[in-house]
């Protein structure tokens, strides 16, 4: 493993336990705010930061993204995404001892799983951790992301009028936005040594723009719905299983079978992504051939 890559994948824990804290200071604020009305984005996003532990939330949550994006212009997509998935072992002990929100047994559980397959992906790295990978080819880019678009679209659609499962199906609908956003994020990362502060002009920050504060709605809508721990576990779990599954076409991950596997073991019962349009790399393996191979 490269140097930049250990790196990378440091940053990407510091963001997993960052972006936790900032989970569960945003679930205190978003119980306490009126409830996100789907009609009245604007409205209900101003009622958010009126919740003193939401902006914090807010704030702590900031910062991890930064880390997220220095993490995720140092190593592949699929190991960063991983490691903060295996981010989750702390989300349990840390809501219920720290935050007081009782976790059933099955989200212990849970959690322990994400972190036994995180350990099982950091056995067979492999030579595929000695870059970044951030080539892409743009129209496999916007096929992908549009996929995944829609396939959160369908998400909320099919808990409008907030159905019993109506917190967890926002929860990866909300990741499945913020998933979108991270390969965009992925994609252009490369392009920041050339372009500077112009990067930020281009169509890719536009949409790496609304894909996140898509997403940040999304998520404050499951969070009041609850339950919270699995709530709060489910953005990362659905960012990463997609992504992980068309990772042997991505530029931008390694070991695929690892982390498609990690993102089943979870059981968050995420939609699957495996239609989500490849992008396509040099060494792609042969029409039927097995990326495992």
């Amino acid at each position: 493993m490269s140097a930049s890559v250990a790196l990378g994948l440091v940053l990407a824990l510091c963001c997993a336990v960052i972006a936790i804290l900032g989970f569960l200071f945003k679930q205190r604020g978003a119980v306490g705010a009126p409830p996100v009305r789907w009609r009245a984005p604007v409205r209900s996003t101003v009622a958010l930061f009126a919740n003193r532990w939401w902006t914090l939330g807010i704030v702590v949550a900031t910062t991890a993204w930064v880390f997220h994006v220095a993490a995720l212009a140092l190593a592949p997509i699929s190991l960063v995404q991983a490691v903060i998935a295996g981010g989750l072992v702390l989300l349990t002990p840390i809501a219920d001892r720290v935050f007081g929100l009782p976790a059933s047994r099955r989200e212990w559980v849970g959690v322990f799983v994400a972190g036994a397959g995180l350990a099982l992906l950091a056995a067979t790295l492999g030579e595929g951790a000695e870059g970044a990978h951030d080539q892409y080819e743009a129209a496999t880019l916007v096929v992908y992301v549009a996929a995944l678009t829609v396939l959160a679209v369908l998400s909320c659609a099919a808990v409008l009028g907030d159905t019993g499962h109506a917190g967890p199906v926002l929860a990866v609908a909300g990741g499945l936005l913020w998933g979108a956003s991270d390969v965009t994020i992925k994609a252009k990362a490369g392009a920041i040594d050339d372009e500077w502060l112009l990067v930020l002009l281009t169509p890719e920050a536009a949409a790496i723009t609304a894909l996140s504060l898509v997403g940040l709605v999304v998520t404050a809508r499951s969070l009041q719905l609850g339950p919270p721990v699995a709530v709060i576990a489910r953005p990362p779990a659905s960012a990463l299983s997609p992504q992980a599954r068309v990772s042997p076409c991505i530029r931008a991950g390694v070991s695929p079978c690892i982390p498609a596997r990690l993102g089943l073991a979870v059981r968050m019962r995420q939609p699957s992504g495996r239609s989500a349009g490849v992008l396509a790399r040099p060494d792609t393996p042969p029409a039927g051939a097995s990326p495992c191979d």
